[in-house]
């Protein structure tokens, strides 16, 4: 079992705790350094442009790209999860170029998170359309795989199309993970059709129990190696109850995830490090000697 951390500081949904509020640079990239010396797998950043004032999600949200590509020159092991990119808001090559670039620079630690999106006053203050996301979004997701990890790439559908353009530079990875968001049916069928994971959302934004997420799975034949995201539902203190920690372990892989999600909400950087630190030490991470 992989464990990420759900990265704080960079959006303020969930009642975060005070401190995050306040916190800048230096605090995220402490997280990320002793993240990716324990051996935590990703850290997360959500994907908002601007959203309306007062939103129950909260109005913080960190641009991933500009953020990633920040902590990939600080760390060497941690891998990079947009959570997730609103796939109608760009063009497959913008995300292509862009995000290829960050794997080009981090050498390979790119994880692309990747959702359909739900928030109409964002699409239509973008001018993105709303009413035929979902078939937009597929076909995104077939041209985005055709020119994520290749020099010279080619692409025919419905909604995009382009003929032997150069992407230089791009991935290095020959198949950057496409994690696909959304908690629906129909979110895990694009996931194991389209992609090579799925990620939705936590139980604490309507995401799936871990008795309806074994469900869902039950239901699919998925492909070989496909990976699938848990958050627990719960506020874990591994400090004081490693047991309980190994206990949402099992239980992850009981209901079919590969990696888990962590949150962690503690009242300063200092129990929140802590935290981790005892998470890795019940997970046992590979961490740096």
């Amino acid at each position: 079992m992989k464990v990420g951390i759900s990265s704080p500081i960079v959006a303020l949904a969930g009642r975060r705790p005070a401190w995050e509020a306040a916190a800048g640079t230096a605090e995220l990239v402490r997280v990320a350094q002793v993240a990716d010396r324990l051996g935590y797998a990703f850290m997360t950043c959500p994907d908002h442009v601007a959203v309306p004032p007062g939103l129950p999600r909260g109005e913080r949200f960190y641009d991933p790209l500009a953020t990633f590509s920040f902590l990939a020159g600080l760390t060497t092991r941690l891998r990079f999860l947009p959570y997730v990119l609103v796939l109608p808001f760009y063009h497959p090559l913008e995300i292509a170029k862009r995000y290829g670039t960050l794997d080009h620079l981090s050498g390979g630690r790119l994880v692309l998170g990747l959702g359909v999106g739900n928030l109409k006053e964002e699409f239509d203050l973008l001018g993105a359309p709303f009413d035929d996301r979902g078939p937009r979004a597929d076909d995104a997701l077939a041209a985005l795989r055709a020119a994520l990890s290749g020099r010279t790439v080619s692409y025919e559908g419905p909604y995009y199309a382009f003929q032997d353009l150069v992407i230089d530079p791009h991935a290095v990875q020959k198949r950057v993970p496409l994690w696909i968001g959304g908690h629906s049916e129909r979110a895990l069928r694009r996931a194991v059709t389209l992609g090579d994971g799925w990620a939705p959302a936590p139980q604490s934004f309507r995401g799936p129990t871990p008795e309806l997420m074994r469900e869902m799975l039950g239901r699919h034949a998925l492909p070989e190696g496909f990976d699938v995201v848990f958050t627990p539902g719960e506020r874990l203190d591994a400090v004081n109850d490693p047991g309980r920690a190994r206990e949402v372990i099992a239980t992850a892989e009981e209901a079919g995830a590969t990696q888990i999600n962590l949150t962690v909400r503690h009242e300063s950087l200092a129990h929140y490090l802590e935290q981790l630190e005892a998470f890795a030490e019940a997970a046992g991470l590979d961490r740096e000697v």
